[in-house]
């Protein structure tokens, strides 16, 4: 296809050499829908999302926060300082104007280079003194921040073919401190975004010492891969960030062309085979993170190496973008995670199709002994079974989510919540052959800290005191507080799941025997998760399934202080 005209816009564009105004022709930035499995769906998805970045932009040259793209912070001022991490905006803005996607009204289009160069300006500005950013609080150096923004503006840089040694010197800047540092917990995709953003300022540099930094990140990667082909994610495997560690290790391998990463991403593109569900949809809340992340770039790259992630990319352009079964993360924070990924996929799609997943694989069953996920496929529906986290199932069919469960839930009269699914020591019994699953544990309190005008003031206090000059300190207490600690009480929860041809068999029993707990409500939900994940709690078209109401039981539960529920059979839809 024809490239559009340079700066045809649908509301038309000023031509600054002659001052006049010039009007696109009638249609021109229209894009048709493509039919399903055509490359071009990831093309229509990224400019379609390209109004929304760039709402988030202050594009006002005369402001002093021109090119941040943190509106919440120059815009609506609810906050008191800018996310570093919103500049990896930038990189969308980069390819749009770099690209001639089909029906691109921004191609060529000079004030978007403009606003690349003013965000790369912006956050050089916004940074610390040693060049590291924040995400969520001030003086955090965050490392995520830093290697989203870092790659994004490097990989910007690289596309427009920049030539500005003062921002040549601030990504060196961003380079010496990742050489510094690193983070606490265990975050693969973190990883492989460090060393990807640090080859990418070895690339701008010539600095050796950048890759040798890229390759130490490359090697805790890989590092942190399981036997199995899993990365580890806080406690254990996510398959949505999963996805994204294979993109982002797809790119940096594009750079580098390091053999060393194949035989580790062959193993990546099994795992993820298990988790592209028949409809389309992949991943959920049985991961580590609940995430449902899906980027299509690293499937399209490997999938010259290996059929079945051609088979994944191609299950995606079938279904999951045409029928709208990908996730949607779309709020003002994450709003360009997966658009450039998807431009970036356009551009290395390979005309080399194998077909999608469904095509080429029948009944199977499949127990992950050190992530503790069971999946099975019947004729009758998909079943995906985690019980590191105590039992949380999803199951599918080709036409879309069937069931979902994420956990006994309980509230009691004093209002605390109780859960099963928090990754735990769980007992777990798994007999692969009969299909039957036994999760044992104690249920934890779940945790919801908000935030208050006192907290807010405590909080910024040890911000700029000890925060300012030991940021992993913070970091570290707040994972435990949000996301890693448990909160476990005497009460004691007992799922069984047991997997047929045509059903799924559920038995539920729960003992406050040693406990004062009076209970006000009981039901398993659909889409309940517990810790926090910035990523997590998204749109999928499984969070509308509905609970399971039992509060019919609650009365019975309290008199007893034990009870076993009465089995509950999923049924598919003939």
């Amino acid at each position: 296809m024809s490239a559009p005209a340079r700066g045809d816009l649908t509301r038309g564009n000023v031509d600054t050499s002659s001052l006049r105004y010039v009007r696109p022709s009638p249609g021109a930035s229209r894009f048709p829908q493509p039919r399903p499995g055509h490359r071009d769906w990831y093309c229509y998805e990224a400019l379609r999302a390209l109004p929304r970045i760039l709402l988030m932009v202050d594009k006002n040259r005369f402001s002093d926060t021109y090119g941040c793209f943190d509106r919440e912070f120059w815009h609506y001022r609810t906050v008191d300082f800018p996310c570093g991490m919103n500049q990896e905006f930038c990189l969308p803005l980069a390819l749009a104007y770099k690209v001639p996607f089909p029906h691109n009204p921004y191609y060529r289009l000079e004030r978007l280079k403009e606003l690349v160069v003013a965000s790369i300006e912006y956050a050089r500005k916004s940074s610390h003194a040693d060049g590291s950013c924040d995400d969520y609080f001030p003086f955090e150096r965050a490392l995520g921040a830093l290697v989203f923004s870092t790659y994004a503006m490097t990989e910007s840089y690289l596309e427009l073919e920049l030539d500005r040694p003062d921002l040549v010197a601030f990504f060196r800047l961003r380079g010496d401190w990742l050489l510094r540092h690193n983070e606490t917990g265990q975050l693969a995709n973190h990883q492989a975004f460090a060393a990807l953003a640090l080859y990418n300022v070895f690339l701008i540099t010539g600095d050796q010492r950048y890759r040798q930094g890229s390759d130490r990140f490359r090697d805790i990667t890989l590092s942190w891969q399981h036997e199995a082909g899993w990365f580890q994610e806080y406690e254990g495997a996510d398959p949505g960030y999963h996805a994204c560690t294979i993109a982002f290790l797809a790119k940096l391998w594009q750079k580098s062309q390091d053999a060393s990463l194949l035989e580790p991403i062959g193993r990546a593109v099994d795992f993820a085979t298990c988790f592209m569900h028949p409809d389309g949809s992949y991943a959920g809340e049985y991961g580590s993170r609940n995430t449902f992340h899906f980027y299509p770039h690293g499937f399209e790259v490997f999938s010259r190496h290996f059929p079945d992630a051609g088979r994944i990319a191609e299950t995606f352009l079938q279904r999951s973008m045409p029928e709208r079964r990908r996730y949607y993360n779309d709020d003002n924070r994450m709003a360009a995670h997966y658009v450039y990924d998807w431009m970036q996929a356009w551009r290395d799609w390979n005309p080399e199709r194998h077909g999608t997943l469904e095509a080429h694989r029948g009944p199977f069953e499949k127990w992950f002994p050190e992530a503790r996920i069971f999946v099975k496929k019947t004729s009758r529906y998909y079943a995906v079974l985690s019980m590191d986290k105590g039992g949380v199932l999803k199951l599918f069919d080709e036409r879309g989510p069937l069931y979902s469960d994420t956990g006994l839930m309980v509230q009691t009269r004093s209002g605390e919540v109780l859960v099963s699914h928090l990754i735990d020591e769980h007992e777990v019994e798994a007999d692969v052959e009969a299909g039957r699953f036994v999760a044992r544990g104690a249920l934890s309190r779940r945790r919801q800290p908000l935030s208050s005008p006192v907290k807010q003031i405590v909080f910024r206090s040890m911000n700029v005191s000890v925060g300012r000059f030991s940021a992993n300190a913070v970091r570290s207490i707040l994972q435990k507080v949000l996301i890693t600690g448990k909160s476990r009480t005497e009460a004691r929860f007992r799922r069984e799941f047991v997997f047929t041809e045509d059903q799924v068999t559920i038995r539920d029993a729960l003992d406050l025997t040693d406990t004062a707990f009076e209970v006000e409500h009981l039901a398993v939900p659909s889409d309940a998760t517990s810790i926090y994940v910035a990523n997590s709690n998204t749109f999928q078209e499984s969070v509308l399934l509905p609970w399971v109401d039992l509060d019919a039981h609650v009365e019975a539960l309290n008199r007893r202080r034990r009870l076993e529920l009465p089995e509950r059979r999923v049924l598919p839809k003939a």
